[in-house]
């Protein structure tokens, strides 16, 4: 997220490498209320399991996310107590904004 200009404060974690746990995908939880937000529908394994004709609950969504670091929906920027998930332009501009601001 280059365009974002992330401060090296900030503390980065590559899921791919270092998976996300179930305390860390929890506090994500806290601030979305939603295990379904932070799930992307974009990765390869929900559409190689067919997952778009199953009716998935919260707790199949962190069942999901933990199982395989494709089901986060990426990146997911925490300022404060202010998230900011997935990549579109707007989602973008407000990170940089939050992030900016201070």
């Amino acid at each position: 997220m280059d365009e974002i200009g992330i401060p090296s404060s900030f503390i980065k974690q590559d899921t791919k490498i270092q998976r996300i746990t179930e305390n860390e995908l929890d506090e994500l939880f806290n601030l979305t209320d939603s295990y379904e937000e932070l799930f992307s529908r974009r990765a390869k394994l929900f559409q190689e399991r067919d997952l778009k004709e199953e009716t998935l609950l919260e707790e199949d969504y962190k069942r999901l996310i933990l199982k395989h670091y494709t089901f986060l929906k990426r990146p997911i920027i925490v300022n404060n107590d202010k998230i900011f998930i997935g990549s579109s332009p707007k989602t973008v501009a407000a990170a940089k904004k939050s992030i900016h601001s201070n």
